[in-house]
């Protein structure tokens, strides 16, 4: 047999679906496992040994299947390159599964000390699943007046906690500290501001790592799917809590952009001023793309396990290939010309395969620094939900007609009965490009010349709220029009109080990370528009 024959046989049973044999799965189990629902597993052992017999074999017949290296041929031509990259991921993996052999690899995800909020009423959530409680994570600022009129909700990003500005508990700076506090745009003289981690998140909001309270087992990829209408009716379940009826503002940028204006379609009696920055009202494909890219390199690490590995070894080489990929659509090209160029981390050294430009030397200490802080699983749960995201009237009462079907879920929640796992039905055949009815010119293809009917009576609930929508043009992640869209929506639909401010790129060359840095702009028109 060629050693290529040999490497393709071992990398499938490397790359195999079937669990990894230390799993110690029986045949029936593991054909349950082909069989069953996407969310259904077989029930995970409590304890997880990686150096078994059976993982050594299947270690020993990698080793086989490889070609002999270029060190044991001393007649080769040139010398083998080095892969210092390689050697940190696998010195990376080798110290987290000494760690499993005691107290775990699962890494802490908190970012210090919050506040946390425990509703004890289940959620029912848009796709069917239900969450029989919940656990809220909360970090606060300013003072809640006396009629309860000031509350300003911070909506965050994806990968964000609650802890956006420091506090006497958890000083350390928060991701948006110079943009909160007295005399600040959101200004804690004025405004008692409230920031969550979502749920579906992993900094103290019930996640896929929160324990199902049915068994006693982290929930993993049992956890349902998520929309982000499900995570802001959980937030204002905390509202509730503080007995707030009605915000004066929902702040948000990216993900909270999108949370925000959803925020005043499902609840526009309880909502006064909305911002939302670099934000959309639906998902488009490019976004989507994005983010199904991201959470297929996470989802192919072995690792992974189909979201079972939080008594074993995270998915860190997953995570941080994902978090690279993230961080090119972060930023722009044209900052990255000025700010790397063509330059490379050492001229003196031979080009190599590992990370060799400036450029890329960024991008892997991106994915690292990330790969070890955020919950995989939260990870795909949240971006999943953007990807559903879509504030079209007729998307919303597909999923008002859905989730009236779906009460019943609680009934038998109630009566201990089990609720049907979600499945995924993949396409019989595979998609075809189709051939364009007429060519398209760049503004065609970029933008609609007028918003869609549906849209305009999807944000139809919108039509008396002060709404402050700010994108960046250097942004390719939630691209300009997308922020033009939902302002020229808003007026086709009637509100005569919308404020549209887009950033060209001879103000920020920061793509969608604008909103984190740009105090000035993206700080000051949020200052100017809440008063």
């Amino acid at each position: 047999m060629s050693a290529r024959s040999s490497a393709s046989i071992a990398a499938r049973v490397v790359g195999s679906v079937v669990p990894k044999p230390s799993r110690r799965w029986a045949p029936a189990q593991i054909r349950q496992l082909h069989l069953s629902p996407l969310h259904q597993a077989p029930d995970r052992p409590k304890t997880r040994r990686f150096h078994d017999a059976t993982h050594q074999n299947a270690q020993v017949a990698v080793a086989e299947a490889q070609p002999e290296t270029p060190y044991e041929q001393p007649d080769s031509s040139n010398p083998a390159l080095s892969f210092p990259c390689l050697d940190a991921r696998e010195a990376k993996t080798a110290s987290l599964s000494q760690r499993s052999l005691t107290s775990g690899p699962e890494p802490s995800y908190t970012t210090g000390k919050h506040r946390n909020w425990h509703c004890r009423e289940p959620l029912l959530l848009d796709w069917g699943g239900v969450l029989p409680n919940f656990n809220i994570a909360f970090e606060t600022w300013g003072t809640l007046n006396a009629e309860r009129s000031n509350a300003v909700l911070l909506q965050t990003g994806l990968s964000a906690s609650s802890h956006a500005h420091s506090t006497e508990a958890n000083p350390r700076p928060g991701w948006w500290e110079r943009f909160i506090g007295p005399g600040a745009p959101l200004d804690t003289n004025k405004y008692f501001v409230i920031c969550t981690n979502v749920v579906g998140g992993c900094y103290g909001s019930t996640g896929p790592s929160s324990i199902d309270p049915a068994d006693g087992q982290n929930f993993a990829t049992r956890f349902p799917i998520l929309t982000m209408e499900d995570m802001v009716r959980a937030q204002f379940r905390l509202l509730d809590a503080f007995g707030i009826r009605k915000l004066y503002s929902s702040v948000g940028c990216s993900m909270g952009g999108m949370q925000s204006l959803a925020s005043g379609v499902l609840f526009p009696n309880r909502v006064g001023k909305i911002v939302s920055v670099s934000g959309c009202a639906r998902s488009h494909p490019y976004s989507i793309a994005m983010r199904h890219t991201q959470r297929q390199v996470l989802m192919m690490d072995p690792n992974w396990n189909r979201g079972f590995y939080y008594n074993g070894i995270p998915p860190h080489t997953g995570m941080k290939l994902a978090r690279e990929i993230a961080t090119v659509t972060y930023r722009s090209g044209p900052e990255w010309e000025k700010r790397f160029g063509r330059r490379r981390a050492d001229p003196s050294r031979p080009p190599a395969l590992c990370p060799d430009f400036l450029i890329e030397t960024y991008l892997d200490h991106a994915g690292e620094k990330f790969c070890l802080e955020h919950d995989a699983n939260s990870l795909l749960y949240v971006s999943k939900a953007m990807d559903l995201f879509d504030l079209g009237h007729e998307h919303q009462v597909a999923m008002y007609r859905q989730r009236q079907q779906n009460l019943s879920k609680l009934e038998r929640q109630a009566s201990g009965q089990t609720s049907p796992a979600c499945n995924l039905t993949m396409p019989e055949q595979p998609y075809e490009e189709q051939e364009a009815p007429q060519a398209l010119d760049a503004t065609d293809a970029e933008v609609p010349n007028k918003p869609p009917s549906d849209l305009i009576e999807g944000l139809a609930p919108l039509r008396n709220h002060p709404t402050l929508v700010m994108g960046v043009a250097s942004d390719i992640l939630f691209p300009a029009w997308q922020q033009r869209e939902v302002a020229e929506t808003l007026r086709a639909g009637g509100n005569r109080s919308v404020t549209h401010v887009e950033l060209g790129e001879d103000t920020s060359l920061f793509g969608h990370d604008t909103f984190l840095l740009d105090l000035e702009h993206i700080g000051g028109n949020i200052r100017t528009f809440l008063g």
